[in-house]
């Protein structure tokens, strides 16, 4: 019999681990920004990055799942090569270059598209019901447009200055000083298409993750595919020797960060938490990036923090709520049902 303690823990694991992933990536955000206005090729940083990982996830698999009696199937194989072309490689390759023509705050934003996206592809897979006369339904549908509305209020209202952090020792161009050109709208296209193949990765992730339960090997395993793709396209995209060269400072400090922490225990906590909650709980936590990049911009990066930022956020934590509350009353049903069906079957058996 388990204590009250150890239950509450068990119970707050997954929403601990999914804040744990939202703070990674938030991270990444900016340090990825810094190294590519620097001048690191974004084709060298995911190799990199996936080369890392690899390393990292490969240890950790080795001394927690080398007694794994899990086999690995031809399907297995197949949708580990998927997640890693087009989960891996084409999001990343993608979100880098959209992320190098406009702004960390910008891609931040678009990226609270992924919990709605997540959620049409779920329920047209069908492993989320869809009842719009129903409450919980009502509460995520409502929970992310509110919490998308707030992010984008972030951005495109500022209002009065309320906290600004001078900085000295980063030149960085804001947002709002970037003119709405090409680039800009071709940068924001390229971060819409890799949160769409972000989206549809976490549908394949979570149905991989259930059959094979090794997530770090599975991890490993989608890591090294990726490296030896996005090798092949750094190698016809960037012929540059000098793109290859790392030094010690931030372009060695964004792949170590990216491939150990990102693609690697990040990578990890989110399958963890697929397999428990599935892909739309997962990103039900995305909004909170935007509010975390914010912050990181205004200490790191020294943008000035707006009266918007602030009612933004506040909509973001009243929309995840919201989203969260419905999964929690839908999650809470699944088991009633299932005991008044037994009850059911009882009764008939009992006549």
């Amino acid at each position: 019999m388990r204590s009250k303690r150890e239950i509450v823990i068990e119970e707050s694991k997954p929403y601990i681990l999914c804040l744990l992933c939202v703070l990674v990536e938030a991270g990444n955000n900016i340090i990825s920004k810094v190294t590519l206005d620097k001048g690191m090729s974004c084709y060298v940083l995911v190799f990199y990055g996936y080369a890392f990982g690899t390393l990292a996830t490969a240890l950790l698999a080795f001394l927690f799942e080398r007694n794994n009696e899990s086999k690995i199937s031809i399907p297995i194989l197949r949708n580990v090569f998927i997640l890693s072309l087009f989960g891996g490689v084409l999001v990343n390759t993608l979100y880098y270059v959209g992320l190098e023509y406009t702004s960390p705050v910008l891609a931040s934003v678009l990226s609270n598209t992924i919990p709605s996206m997540t959620f049409i592809l779920a329920v047209l897979c069908r492993m989320e019901k869809f009842d719009i006369t129903k409450q919980v339904t009502q509460a995520k549908v409502g929970g992310t447009v509110v919490a998308f509305a707030g992010a984008t209020l972030m951005t495109l209202y500022k209002g009065i200055a309320v906290i600004s952090v001078h900085i000295t020792h980063y030149s960085h161009r804001s947002s709002s000083a970037q003119s709405f050109d090409k680039k800009w709208i071709k940068g924001a296209l390229l971060l819409f298409i890799s949160y769409f193949s972000y989206s549809a990765s976490f549908i394949l992730q979570t149905k991989t993750v259930k059959v094979y339960p090794a997530p770090m090997t599975l991890t490993s395993l989608t890591c090294l595919i990726a490296t030896f793709l996005s090798a092949i396209m750094a190698a016809i995209l960037d012929h540059r020797a000098a793109s290859w060269r790392l030094s010690w400072d931030i372009t060695l400090l964004a792949p170590t960060y990216s491939g150990i922490v990102l693609f690697g225990i990040a990578f990890y906590l989110r399958n963890l938490v697929l397999r428990i909650k599935g892909p739309v709980f997962m990103t039900a936590y995305r909004p909170l990036g935007t509010l975390l990049v914010a912050i990181m911009a205004l200490l790191i990066l020294g943008e000035v923090l707006h009266l918007g930022s602030i009612v933004g956020a506040m909509l973001i934590i009243i929309g995840l709520y919201a989203i969260l509350w419905g999964k929690n009353e839908e999650t809470q049903k699944i088991p009633l049902v299932n005991a008044v069906s037994e009850q059911d079957v009882e009764t008939k058996l009992e006549k």
